[in-house]
């Protein structure tokens, strides 16, 4: 395989600025290639103004956790970060978020999915320990993974950057959410995650077969603008992690 630049953004969540500021940062290091590991909408912030933006851009998408819930739960059903996505978007998204796969396969061994290659909600680098997350142990991780093909599997799901090469070979790169850097979560159990700045982040992947150079980056945007739009939605737990990047106290 000829060499490769692949720009990988993930978790947008719904956080139009942050992307916007992403998308100019990708502009200027004109990769051959952008894909988007999933969750794009959810959140209290500008969904429906995200997902034009992205059907406008026409990535690389694979589906996320919260994807899938805007498209198969009823929205009685839903938790309140999808509630108020769902309320705020058109038939239009509904129909785009329904078309987005699992996995898929972006060059010859590199795979994408959102969180692990057959379910869209464990972590996959990541493990609960002490109500926070912590890397996983490299046994867990291939685990996995066992049996999937590839060399280069890009993800997203957790929000925290990460960059791990297992004993085989194969490499696995989480770019960090472009949209959202802290956040409490009840699954699998209670816990908090927190990247520790209120930036937007993406990862630049570039190189092939054996010899991948991961780049993780870290764009500033207008964040008070997102957080006043959770304010005004009613979360003031999101408005606090986009202004901070950890996560609201309890």
């Amino acid at each position: 395989m000829d060499a490769l630049r692949i720009a990988v953004v993930a978790d947008i969540h719904g956080n139009l600025a942050a992307l916007d500021a992403v998308i100019e940062d990708i502009a200027a290091a004109s990769p051959d290639l952008v894909v988007n590991c999933g969750d794009c909408v959810s959140g209290p912030i500008e969904p429906a103004g995200t997902a034009e933006r992205l059907l406008g851009l026409g990535w690389p998408t694979v589906r996320g956790n919260h994807d899938r819930y805007l498209v198969t739960l009823e929205p009685e059903a839903m938790k309140a970060t999808d509630r108020v996505a769902y309320d705020r978007l058109a038939q239009r998204h509904f129909d785009w978020l329904e078309t987005l796969p699992m996995t898929m396969e972006v060059a010859p061994g590199v795979l994408m999915f959102h969180a692990t290659p057959a379910d869209d909600r464990p972590y996959l680098t990541d493990a609960v320990a002490e109500e926070r997350i912590v890397l996983a142990a490299p046994e867990a991780v291939a685990e996995a993974i066992a049996g999937v093909a590839g060399e280069l599997f890009l993800f997203g799901h957790s929000h925290v950057p990460r960059q791990v090469r297992l004993p085989a070979g194969a490499l696995l790169v989480n770019p960090g959410s472009v949209g959202l850097q802290a956040y409490h979560d009840e699954h699998p159990v209670p816990h908090r995650v927190e990247v520790g700045s209120p930036h937007a982040r993406y990862a630049i992947v570039e190189g092939r077969a054996g010899l991948w150079r991961v780049e993780q980056r870290a764009v500033p945007y207008d964040w008070e603008h997102s957080a006043r739009l959770a304010d005004e939605l009613g979360r003031p737990d999101w408005a606090y992690a986009l202004r901070t990047g950890y996560a609201a106290p309890a």
